[in-house]
């Protein structure tokens, strides 16, 4: 494992105990993210940097009994919490590097990442390996429950250039690595980019 991936898995290991409780109130921006990825009964997807799998339940949701639900963590600590919360009924849990997934090529119709691409060490890569496991045509969503300047604001940080979330280096970052943007909302109640697996 690489030292970004470590630092990773250490500092949601050390707050995995306490998330949900951290963010009570992100259900419903959950649920309507979810819903704007579009997904149909049957449908296979996967909850990348799953956490502790609070967009498990409106996935499952949104594929029915006969879908495929995934949920896939770095750390072991955030998949525990989430079998404590029941959510392990939703979906698989898998304990993987959203980097290297252990799933077969053009495998899965949709992709789910909630918090994740500011925490890729190696984002053109990691959001390349997404592109592998989905479809022609599958979609991707990157979401967060609050926007950039309101996360920014919530850490006492200024937005900077540099933000991988930012427009302008989302747009070429996508499409660089299979995928093509179709939709990009980055408001203080809500953050969520849309791309469609090109090829």
């Amino acid at each position: 494992m690489s030292d970004d991936a470590t630092r990773v898995q250490e500092f949601f290991a050390a707050r995995a105990a306490d998330w949900d409780s951290r963010f009570p109130d992100d259900g419903p921006a959950y649920a309507s993210a979810v819903a704007a990825l579009g997904l149909r009964p049957g449908d296979r997807v996967l909850d990348a940097g799953c956490g502790t799998g609070r967009a498990l339940a409106p996935l499952r949701a949104a594929v029915g009994p006969s879908g495929v639900v995934l949920g896939a963590d770095l750390t072991s600590a955030m998949l525990q919490a989430a079998v404590r919360a029941g959510r392990e009924r939703e979906g698989q849990l898998l304990r993987a590097d959203v980097g290297r997934l252990p799933l077969r090529t053009g495998t899965l119709d949709a992709v789910f990442g909630a918090g994740l691409i500011s925490h890729l060490p190696q984002p053109a890569e990691n959001v390349r390996e997404l592109a592998r496991v989905v479809r022609p045509g599958g979609l991707l969503a990157l979401f967060h429950p609050i926007g950039r300047r309101a996360l920014a604001a919530r850490h006492g940080r200024q937005l900077t250039s540099e933000d991988p979330r930012a427009e302008p280096n989302l747009r070429p970052l996508l499409a660089g690595s299979g995928w093509r943007m179709t939709s990009y909302v980055d408001e203080d109640a809500r953050f969520l980019a849309l791309a469609v697996r090109e090829g």
